[in-house]
């Protein structure tokens, strides 16, 4: 444990900062896992609601640097391709 007083105050900070991107991160994940999950069961109504909470997750997620923004866009294209092979 550091003794300076900044040094405490980073500690603590980046512990908070760490719980966030890791609750952020797993929503993101838990998101794109309910699109597949969907899609497997060619149920096309759920797959496109969740794919709309995916994308806005996968986009916060880059926002806000978790993941870089063109894996974000990856992984909806990716879900997105999915989609239509379900619909078609």
């Amino acid at each position: 444990m550091p003794n300076i007083k900044s040094a405490i105050k980073r500690v603590k900070t980046n512990e908070s900062k760490n719980a966030q991107n890791a609750t952020v991160k797993s929503a993101m994940r838990t998101a794109v896992k309910k699109v597949d999950a969907a899609i497997v069961l060619n149920d096309a109504a759920a797959a496109k609601e969740s794919f709309v909470d995916a994308a806005r997750k996968l986009d916060k997620a880059a926002s806000k640097g978790l993941i870089h923004k063109n894996a974000a866009a990856r992984k909806k294209s990716r879900l997105m391709k999915k989609m239509n092979t379900l619909n078609a």
